[in-house]
């Protein structure tokens, strides 16, 4: 059976070390995501569902609120946990293209590739078995959706995380549990 999930890469939020739960949005942002319910609200989506970061629930909340549907948070489409410490961002940037490929590098206390990819296919999985047929949009993070559309297909990995924007929005048909087709909804 065919189903849709709709990929919402975070619009911009403002980087405070120590917020990334619950930083919002920059006002380009929040323009932003006016633009996102603009592009998705005529796609007859059924189910929103989002990371529980507050970035990532702001970026379809527009759309939540224009289509009457309550936004579902998972805690495991979080975005990756990087280290236990405390790094500068510039670093973190470096660790993650060089490692991007080693999927079971992790820094000291942090979460590998692998492990985040786990996490989060696990719900992907549920959410094709539980929505099966419908349309689903999805609040993410760039790193995290990446690593879940990497799951159904190796092309995308560190070129695909390098382009992507924020906000960004992808078209994801899978029939069952196999991607079919993916599709650049994003214009800007």
């Amino acid at each position: 059976m065919k189903t849709i999930i709709y990929m919402v890469r975070h619009a911009e939020s403002p980087y405070t070390e120590g917020t990334e739960r619950t930083r919002g949005l920059t006002t380009k942002g929040k323009g932003d995501v006016e633009k996102v319910t603009e592009i998705l609200k005529e796609e007859g989506i059924d189910v929103i569902i989002s990371s529980p970061y507050n970035r990532a629930i702001l970026s379809v909340e527009g759309l939540a609120q224009y289509l009457g549907i309550e936004i579902k948070t998972f805690e495991d489409l979080r975005e990756r946990y990087f280290a236990g410490e405390i790094i500068e961002n510039a670093e973190l940037m470096s660790v993650i293209r060089e490692k991007f490929n080693d999927f079971d590098y992790s820094l000291p206390g942090g979460e590998s590739n692998s492990d985040c990819q786990n996490r989060a296919i696990s719900v992907i999985k549920d959410i094709l078995i539980e929505h099966s047929g419908k349309k689903v949009a999805i609040g993410t993070h760039g790193l995290v959706m990446t690593l879940m559309m990497n799951y159904f297909d190796s092309s995308y990995g560190l070129d695909f995380l390098n382009q992507l924007k924020k906000p960004d929005i992808y078209k994801l048909r899978f029939e069952n549990l196999e991607l079919k087709e993916v599709i650049s909804l994003w214009n800007e």
